[in-house]
Parts: structure tokens; sequence; C-alpha cells
């Protein structure tokens, strides 16, 4: 769909766009606030039923303000990256709206938001949306299933970023079961012993706030697993590993090996998301 020149911010535009929006326009907005920047891709998993209609959607949100977008660049012959949203004035004035704010106030600055599209951790950040989107396209299809909560890198940090800087915390619901969990994703450029820090830097948090949860590492490739596997055992910390999620393998399937703290390395087998919960329970403080 070709875009037409956008429109300046006025009250005609204000006006319109809040009598336009769905209660779906806001529930992405509140995303984008929290998370910064999703995919085409990540935007159907999460509230559409197809790549036509995602794409109509946004490009009405686009015209509106209430979206913006950008393209990273790629390497060449790798063809085109896919369109990167983020929240626009409209969209961040609505939020505002809502919490009875002034804009200000929101966690938000438009040039920060567009300096992402420049900003090296980009790929990561997008990496780790994908992996909780995956999670929410679940709990769309899967009965008695929910992410009751996902935090973002920034939010961790601000809990627990004395001990360690985790890119996410999250709690999956299935029927009557929750597990709380944090989440490392790696994209294989840390040594081992950085692995082995973090693990470490994880038993003080436990230690410190009384409560053990489990610690995804979702990795690139089978063979990375295999050799962080030995650096991330620590008779303190709860680890479970899965390599190469993508299309198809939501993280809430069975693709998880806990990592065993005992000197044998049994492989004890893979589990679903859901039980590992018994790896360790509840929350952490403060996050109910």
């Amino acid at each position: 769909m070709a875009s037409a020149a956008r429109r300046r911010v006025d009250d005609s535009l204000v006006l319109e766009a809040a009598s336009r929006l769905t209660e779906r326009d806001r529930y992405l907005c509140r995303l984008l606030l929290d998370h910064q920047v999703l995919t085409t891709h990540q935007i159907e998993q999460v509230g559409f039923t197809s790549q036509r209609r995602t794409r109509f959607r946004l490009e009405q949100l686009y015209q509106l303000r209430i979206l913006d977008r950008f393209r990273p660049l790629v390497a060449s012959g790798r063809g085109s990256a896919p369109h990167h949203w983020i929240l626009d004035s409209l969209g961040a004035a609505v939020l505002a709206a809502e919490r009875g704010v002034d804009v200000t106030e929101l966690p938000w600055r438009r040039d920060k938001a567009v300096a992402l599209a420049a900003n090296s951790q980009l790929r990561h950040l997008v990496g780790v949306n994908g992996f909780f989107c995956s999670l929410l396209a679940t709990a769309r299809h899967q009965a008695d299933s929910e992410l009751v909560l996902w935090w973002p890198a920034r939010r961790c940090a601000a809990a627990w970023g004395d001990f360690v800087r985790p890119d996410g915390y999250a709690v999956w619901a299935e029927t009557d079961r929750r597990v709380a969990f944090l989440l490392e994703h790696d994209t294989g450029t840390e040594p081992t012993a950085r692995l082995a820090d973090k693990a470490d830097r994880y038993a003080r948090l436990f230690a410190a706030t009384g409560r053990r949860i489990p610690v995804l590492f979702d990795f690139p490739s089978p063979r990375r697993e295999a050799e962080a596997c030995k650096a991330l055992r620590h008779p303190d910390v709860p680890v479970a590993t899965a390599a190469a999620l993508g299309p198809g393998r939501s993280p809430a399937n069975q693709l998880w090996l806990p990592v065993d703290s005992g000197s044998s390395g049994a492989d004890v087998g893979r589990r679903r998301l859901i039980d590992l919960a018994a790896l360790g329970g509840g929350q952490l403080p403060g996050t109910r």
C-alpha cells in the first residue's frame, strides 16, 4: 500500500484520531510505550488475524500520527528489513490522557523513539520482544493460557540493576498454574565466562529477595546452547535453556532443558514452560 503524505498534527487530526481508535489500537500503543518497538509480524501475532489486515490498520495509524515506523539498514544482498513500529506523538498523547498525566510524564520521548533506528541494540531488543509476542500469540489461540505479566529490560534494571539486568521478567499461566521467570536472550556474542558471571549475579539477587525463580536462556543455536550449559550450572540458580526459537516454536512448548546443578550433567529432559514452576516458585517481591 502506497503511503500518502502524512498530515500535520492539529486540532482536527487530534479529534479524528480520538474518534477512530479502537481498544486494540490502544492496547498496541500501551505495548509500544512499555517495549519501544515491534515489527509488523509481531503486531500481527498479538492483535490481528491476517497480514493484510495488519498492514491496512497500521497504515491508518501511521497516517493518524498514532504510530511511526522505520526500516533499519541490512547488509547488501539480504533484501530489506520489515517495518519497525514505534509510538508517535498522538499515540503518546492518547496514553497520557488515559492516565490523566502530561505527555512529559510518560517514559517516552519522540527523539529517543526515532533514535532506535540506529541503535546497536535494536536487533537484540526486537529478539526479546519477539519471544514475548510469541507467548502473547499462544495465549490468543490456546484456551486458559495468559501472559499475565511482562516487564521490559529497563523496568527490570530499575528494580534489580544493582544485582543483574535481565532482558525481561514475566508470569505465564495455564489453567490454574503459574510460572514466573526471568529471561536472558542470548545472541551468541558473549563469552561463556560472562554467562557464568550472570549466574553468580542471579544467585545474589535470589539471596537478597529470598525467592528463587527460573532463569531462562534463549540461545540462537543448539551448539551455542550446549557450549553454555556447563557455565550456567549453579547450585542456587534454577536455569533452563532453549535454542533456535522461531516460527512455529512457541516458548510455551516443550523446549526447555533444565540445567543440572550437580556434577553428573544428566539430561533430565525438555519441559514445557509451565512445568518449569517446579524449579522455583512464586514471584519476586514487589511485582504482584
